[in-house]
């Protein structure tokens, strides 16, 4: 089992999805968790391991910004992973700390810095607004520059025109989760948690066989490619 991406996100039951060699989705292993401790995810993520889940030439994980699963993450791969935080997540936490009439305009500069293919105008503009909302809210503005920089390693690798409609956010996941709740809720009464797990998994088998293509797939050698010579660099540095 050789993974290009691994995508996961924090929710009840937490889901992980990887791309197949036909650039399809499959999913891959799901737990049932009522909170995003570093533990339960580090446990799902080495049972993947276990069940030879390749991880040596470099993976990207895309995920919103639980310190639990970024912890977990981590510590599992080390220096074989790099981290898109999802953009989205970000931007809706920065805005939630602002006042109603001037929530929007923000949402706007912040979608439209993301929006920049090239890194260093990405994140300039980020900066200044990060350097605005200052004046505006302090919590705001921690809130933009805390882990800012993993929400921009797409654009970092170069791929964000290519690869971002697909890989920036936890969307793709999403659906899953919704797609989820969408087939169990018609069951009224849970026996345990052996029947919960048996129609979830039902249900990650039913989504699998209706997902496409991702966006841009043949560009995914590419980001192996960009992804080997990142995690190349890091180590030269740290050396």
């Amino acid at each position: 089992m050789t993974a290009e991406i691994l995508i996961e996100n924090d929710i009840n039951t937490k889901v992980v999805k990887k791309y197949k060699r036909d650039k399809r989705y499959s999913l891959l292993e799901f737990i049932q968790s009522t909170t995003e401790n570093s533990l339960a995810v580090k446990g799902l993520l080495q049972r993947l391991i276990e069940r030879d889940l390749r991880f040596e030439e470099g993976l990207l994980v895309v995920c919103d910004g639980s310190k639990g699963i970024i912890k977990a993450v981590k510590e599992v791969f080390g220096e074989y992973v790099l981290i898109q935080r999802c953009q989205w997540h970000k931007r809706e936490n920065v805005v939630s700390y602002l006042n109603e009439e001037i929530k929007e305009r923000y949402r706007r500069k912040i979608q439209l810095a993301y929006y920049e293919h090239d890194y260093k105008k990405a994140k300039g503009k980020l900066l200044e607004i990060i350097e605005e909302l200052k004046d505006i809210n302090l919590s705001a503005s921690r809130s933009l520059e805390e882990g800012l920089e993993e929400t921009l390693t797409l654009h970092r690798l170069g791929l964000v025109e290519e690869l971002g409609k697909s890989l920036t956010t936890t969307n793709i996941i999403e659906n899953v989760n919704s797609g989820i709740s969408r087939i169990l809720r018609n069951v009224k009464f849970w026996r345990n948690s052996s029947m919960r797990a048996r129609w979830i998994a039902i249900a990650l088998v039913d989504l699998e066989q209706r997902m496409k293509r991702i966006k841009s797939y043949r560009k995914l050698p590419k980001l192996r490619e960009a992804i080997k010579k990142e995690l190349r660099l890091k180590e030269i540095l740290v050396a």
